[in-house]
């Protein structure tokens, strides 16, 4: 196990983009380290041999990733605690003392954000304030990356990808709310972070796929709780085109950016898409019939329903400026991202004690 923990350090801090390895031995604080995203990205820093402090509540769900892939135990410190808790988060960053923040805790579910609008709102906003505020006070912090959605702008349904000029908006309460936050984002970068202090940026990546995804209202953890339980998956809308990408090319996005700013690279404290090619970008009706060619037990079908709340039709984001200034691309291509998700999936359902070594093997298959 050493040999293998030794070889995915130097594949971690010597392949990909050359400011990812930046981060290699850093003090990270990372918000949100019990969810999808953020116990791939644990996995991701500690082989990066980083010190990891993660911040965030329990697991919404079981299973889970985080407890099936034992990340608790790849932590420096493990703090279960609401962002909107403004001095349990204030001792937490304090404690920790962190290099590096990577702030992905929220409510991040379209549909429940018309339920539980004022929770959204305030997790959202209000937490991304509480962070923020406490890291100004902070004289160790030196890069700061506030994760967004690419569902910010103000979607008016065109065929061609937002840049980080377009305007921002967000018909739904969880779109508008992370809209604000990168107001919040641009507030704290003029008024405190500007100068020779620590460095902020914004990220906004695509719908991100991979193993240990049991998330609500989430495509591929619907269809493998679907396969689990031998029934049919349930689609509102097969014709909705989203920019698919595995979440190990979104979290690449972030920890350049995050080198970028340790880097203090011009033009870095700013808001940058992380997206797929255009070829990605698909419909759900297509991207469920290529996963059925890895995944045969795949069956789906459409409810129609009137009363559903408004989601968008078509959404895509234009990465041109992380290609240009950070040279950042995506490295798995859709086909190949659908493939290693179907194979975590079925590799950890026949005995779910290979989560750790599944996952693990998956990133350094990325990033070899």
């Amino acid at each position: 196990m050493a040999g293998k923990k030794g070889a995915l350090a130097r594949l971690a801090m010597t392949t990909l983009n050359p400011h990812i390895g930046r981060l290699a031995g850093r003090r990270v604080f990372l918000t949100g380290h019990t969810g999808f995203k953020g116990s791939w990205l644990v996995h991701w820093l500690n082989a990066l041999g980083c010190n990891v402090t993660g911040y965030a509540l329990p697991p919404a769900e079981s299973p889970n990733l985080f407890t099936l892939s034992k990340v608790e135990s790849q932590l420096s410190a493990h703090y279960l605690g609401d962002i909107r808790d403004s001095e349990r988060l204030a001792d937490a960053v304090a404690r920790s003392r962190p290099e590096v923040v990577i702030h992905l805790a929220a409510q991040a579910v379209v549909r429940r954000s018309y339920v539980q609008c004022t929770t959204t709102w305030s997790t959202n906003v209000l937490g991304t304030v509480n962070l923020l505020d406490a890291l100004r006070h902070s004289d160790s912090v030196a890069a700061i990356v506030v994760v967004t959605t690419d569902k910010v702008y103000d979607n008016q349904g065109w065929t061609w990808g937002y840049r980080e000029i377009d305007a921002l908006g967000g018909h739904d309460p969880y779109s508008a709310s992370k809209a604000a936050a990168e107001l919040v984002v641009h507030s704290y970068r003029k008024s405190f972070f500007a100068g020779s202090g620590p460095r902020l940026a914004s990220a906004r990546g695509g719908n991100v796929i991979g193993g240990g995804d049991w998330s609500e209202d989430r495509l591929l953890a619907d269809a493998a709780r679907a396969i689990a339980s031998g029934t049919k998956l349930i689609i509102r809308n097969p014709y909705a085109t989203r920019p698919w990408q595995h979440v190990l090319d979104c979290l690449s996005g972030y920890l350049t950016l995050a080198g970028a700013l340790l880097a203090r690279s011009e033009g870095a404290d700013s808001a940058f898409n992380f997206g797929p090619p255009p070829t990605d970008n698909i419909g759900v009706a297509t991207l469920l019939e290529r996963l059925k060619k890895l995944w045969p037990g795949l069956d789906w079908s459409t409810e129609a329903n009137g009363d559903a709340p408004h989601e968008a039709g078509f959404l895509y984001l234009d990465s041109a400026k992380a290609h240009r200034e950070l040279d950042w691309t995506s490295r798995w291509s859709l086909d190949t991202a659908l493939a290693a998700t179907a194979t975590w999936y079925r590799e950890v359902a026949t005995d779910r004690s290979v989560a750790p070594a599944v996952t693990r093997r998956q990133l350094q298959e990325y990033l070899s």
